[in-house]
């Protein structure tokens, strides 16, 4: 097959792709590294990682305040969480980001490599954040509620939620993000301390702290339920609304 051949029937896939997903995902032609990588996604995530500060890794802002936090996670025994994971969690992307994006908690994939949102629902994420000119490896930092796997990627009980939430206001007190995106009803509820979930919740601009908070449907959700990415989309523009506000030119 030529290169022009691979290019053709590259955006033909892409192109339907988009339209199922209800996103515009990033454009990586034949012949570039990005599309001809058939490393797996985790082994990818972690090489482009490796560029950037990821502070769940090698934090080395604030005097070593998040090296610190960091260990404090590692070594975390306060919920029955710690008895079957096989790494923590703590969290991937720069220091004094943009956006922090706030998940429920990790998934298989994500005990297995330590890293967050890197299976089918952080490649649907990345595309989101990509959509409005986001990435954890420029300007986002990725966490979730709870840094230890639930069994069977259930919800966090509450318990295990609030053993784990001094960990997460504690990242957001060092990273200093300009706004903060949840993903998912469990983690609007636990960061915002409210019943209300993404029915109630998305599309609006809240507040954390004096922290601008949007809330909009977990990645995994959109998976399972495609009709929703719509929505989602118009929570994003908001989001990026917002965002441009925040810091304007972010996104140029």
């Amino acid at each position: 097959m030529t290169k022009e051949e691979k290019i053709s029937l590259y955006e033909l896939v892409k192109t339907a792709d988009d339209s199922l997903l209800g996103f515009s995902s990033p454009y990586f032609p034949p012949e570039t590294p990005q599309f001809l990588d058939d490393k797996p996604p985790e082994e990818i995530i972690r090489e482009k990682a490796a560029s950037v500060s990821v502070a769940a890794e090698s934090p080395s802002s604030d005097d070593g305040k998040l090296s610190s936090l960091y260990k404090k996670i590692s070594e975390c025994k306060r919920c029955a969480l710690f008895r079957t994971r096989t790494n923590v969690v703590p969290g991937m992307g720069v220091e004094n980001p943009l956006v922090m994006v706030i998940g429920e908690g990790p998934g298989e994939s994500e005990d297995m490599t330590g890293l967050p949102f890197v299976g089918a629902a952080g490649q649907l994420l990345d595309k989101m954040l990509s959509a409005i000119s986001l990435s954890r490896a420029k300007n986002c930092y990725i966490a979730n509620v709870v840094k230890c796997r639930p069994p069977n990627n259930r919800n966090p009980l509450p318990e295990e939620a609030d053993a784990c939430r001094s960990f997460l206001d504690a990242q957001i007190a060092m990273l200093k993000p300009k706004a903060i995106l949840c993903a998912g009803s469990v983690a609007a509820k636990n960061l915002l301390r409210t019943s209300f979930g993404v029915q109630k919740l998305h599309g609006q601009i809240l507040s954390y702290n004096s922290i601008p908070v949007l809330v909009t449907y977990h990645p995994s959700a959109l998976l399972r339920f495609p009709e929703n990415k719509r929505t989602a989309w118009e929570d994003l523009k908001v989001f990026r609304e917002k965002l441009l506000e925040i810091e304007p030119g972010y996104n140029s």
